[in-house]
């Protein structure tokens, strides 16, 4: 029987419309043999708007609904469903590039004390242009704190994107998902991982992260300065308490 990716989308109405871009970003993937993905198509809410952008005829596909509670939410539920090895995150409005599954896997069966991996981002902008931005850490291994040290030094700016974050499921099971705030639930995640375990680079760039005018990330209330803060200090306070205790990835026996 062959091992499972399984890529988890949490989507809502307004972005249901990109879901064929990423489906076809999914469909060029290859994989090695013995490998196969399967797509958690999770939306937020209950709508009759999402399904019909969702591929009605390939099985590799699932949809389900539930009521909702943010992007968080959405996928931490599809996580019910994740019957794979691995977890890789993709946004309804993001796209992957061609082999980024198969370099992610590569770099975790090839280093069992890796729980993550991560890659190099170009935004997708309105006029089909891409853009990158400098920052990018060394290719390779990205040790315990290594990130939280850099987001905290760089006003809540990681050098690593968390919608790139392809993941062991046990780890992701451990940590509970992704974190129960209004936004930033995902970069919640990615210091939780850093704090546990140590992740990877590649520096090939393995999403297009969209830009357009009705992503959650460019709304005022994601830039309130109060709520920003309060989110951030949670992020934070999660990650070293994390750190402080000492939980680390792999667990005891794993490898």
């Amino acid at each position: 029987m062959a091992r499972r990716i399984i890529i988890v989308t949490a989507v809502h109405a307004p972005s249901a419309h990109f879901l064929p871009d990423a489906y076809e970003s999914i469909r060029a993937q290859e994989l090695p043999d013995g490998w196969e993905w399967h797509w958690l198509i999770q939306e937020d809410g209950t709508t009759e708007e999402v399904e019909p952008y969702v591929p009605q005829d390939d099985k590799r596909v699932t949809f389900r609904q539930g009521r909702p509670g943010g992007p968080g939410v959405a996928r931490t539920m599809a996580l019910a469903h994740a019957d794979g090895d691995y977890v890789k995150i993709l946004d309804a409005d993001d796209q992957l590039t061609p082999g980024c599954l198969a370099r992610d896997l590569a770099a975790l069966e090839a280093d069992p004390t890796l729980g993550w991996a991560t890659s190099r981002v170009l935004d997708l902008l309105p006029d089909g242009s891409t853009a990158g931005f400098p920052g990018d850490p060394e290719p390779g291994p990205i040790e315990r704190d290594a990130v939280l040290d850099f987001w905290k030094a760089n006003n809540y700016r990681a050098q690593v994107h968390p919608a790139t974050l392809f993941v062991r499921r046990d780890l992701l099971i451990a940590l509970g998902g992704w974190m129960a705030l209004p936004a930033s639930e995902d970069t919640g995640l990615l210091l939780a991982l850093n704090a546990t375990s140590r992740g990877w680079f590649t520096p090939d760039v393995g999403l297009l992260y969209r830009k357009w005018p009705g992503q959650a990330t460019s709304q005022a209330a994601h830039t309130d300065t109060a709520e920003r803060d309060a989110r951030m200090a949670v992020i934070e306070s999660r990650a070293r308490s994390l750190a402080y205790l000492q939980w680390r990835y792999p667990f005891e026996g794993a490898c």
